[in-house]
């Protein structure tokens, strides 16, 4: 299970890219996006988030 960003909710500040440990967040159009093959659930990402935009698929 992969975590997923509520594209509607992400403010696009990059939080999240920047903790990721195995760099599985980009940034994407219209905000940042996970990419489900490198992410490893950590959950670092939805940690940190400061909106909660970022949530278990």
């Amino acid at each position: 299970m992969a975590f997923v960003i509520d594209q509607d909710e992400c403010t696009s500040c990059g939080i999240c890219a920047g903790e990721c440990p195995v760099e599985a967040i980009s940034e994407g159009n219209p905000s940042f996006e996970i990419d489900e093959a490198l992410c490893t659930d950590c959950g670092i990402c939805a940690d940190e988030c400061p909106v909660e935009a970022i949530s278990a698929a």
